[in-house]
């Protein structure tokens, strides 16, 4: 289980939850779940990346609560999910069933949010009956669903071999990552966000990152390494959203536009100029703006939009 060395202060500090429960995967794996906000609301499932855990959704889980019942889980091995044996994409998938099942009402529907592995859980599960059931649409944050070593931009030079193999050496690394110290931030930073993320936006993201356990690292990079979920794209038949920043290294925006090209409902792509690897962290108002957005479109009516629409009737009337 992840050690939970996330910032305490400020707007990256995790909101407190509601509720805390533990959902109960294919494997008998157990997974750390929050719910934030109203149970009455329109609900939002947020589906954090490889080595991240609920703490990195904190500026949106604060925003959303408002006005929405927002659901977050820690990914196995993550957060204070105790790690597992199997770790593939077919797990993930079946822990994001597990999630659903665990939070939802039946035939109840929710945006579903995945940034970096969190998108490739969505396009994983993209065809499991638990997942169709729940799903009104679905943001793609920062995500690709195939070829993301011999694509990615962290090694510096020219496309091929050599820089793929570079590539998987350092995201497979098994050497724990250690305190965060300003030689730290600097590495994480060049690596996973871009050039004008303030110190509080890296501060963050470094807690989080450094908290995953190098073994947990190196198990999920493997599955990474050799990803291919582009079935899983063409799977998604509800409305999809893609968003990528332009200055992203781990997941560039060729892959972004990939997507939007294989979605049966692709309702958009965002590329955000500068922002890197770290959307939701980087450009907090951004995301959490698009999030909106698709529960406008495409979320299910509530009880609680239905009082609030009598209520302005009624105003209106007096």
């Amino acid at each position: 289980m992840t050690r939970l060395t996330h910032v305490k202060h400020g707007p990256y500090a995790p909101p407190v939850a509601v509720r805390e429960l533990t959902a109960v995967s294919a494997d008998g794996a157990r997974l750390h779940v929050e719910t934030h906000g109203p149970d009455d609301a329109p609900a939002v499932v947020l589906v954090h990346g490889w080595t991240c855990s609920t703490a990195f959704w904190a500026a949106q889980i604060r925003d959303l609560a408002v006005d929405h019942r927002v659901i977050a889980y820690d990914q196995r091995g993550h957060g204070r999910s105790p790690a597992a044996d199997l770790c593939s994409t077919d797990a993930l998938a079946d822990d994001l069933e597990a999630v659903l099942a665990a939070t939802l009402a039946p035939g109840e529907k929710a945006v579903l949010v995945g940034h970096s592995m969190g998108g490739m859980t969505l396009m994983a599960a993209a065809a499991r009956a638990g997942v169709r059931e729940h799903a009104a649409a679905v943001l793609l944050c920062s995500t690709g669903s195939s070829k993301l070593v011999s694509e990615a931009l962290v090694v510096p030079g020219r496309p091929g071999r050599m820089r793929s193999w570079l590539t998987a050496k350092v995201l497979g690394s098994r050497a724990p990552l250690g305190p965060v110290t300003p030689v730290a931030r600097r590495i994480l930073k060049y690596a996973t966000m871009g050039p004008g993320a303030s110190p509080t936006m890296v501060e963050a993201c470094a807690r989080i990152v450094h908290a995953c356990p190098a073994r947990v690292r190196h198990a999920w990079s493997r599955v990474l390494d050799t990803l291919d979920l582009d079935h899983g794209v063409r799977a998604l038949t509800v409305p999809a959203a893609v968003l990528v920043g332009t200055a992203d290294r781990m997941t560039p925006p060729v892959h972004a536009r990939t997507l939007a090209a294989a979605l049966p409902d692709c309702v958009g792509v965002t590329e955000l100029t500068g922002v890197g690897h770290m959307s939701p962290v980087e450009a907090p108002e951004a995301v959490t703006a698009r999030i909106r957005g698709l529960v406008t479109a495409y979320g299910p009516r509530t009880e609680r939009d239905e009082r609030d629409e009598r209520d302005e009737l009624e105003e209106a009337g007096a």
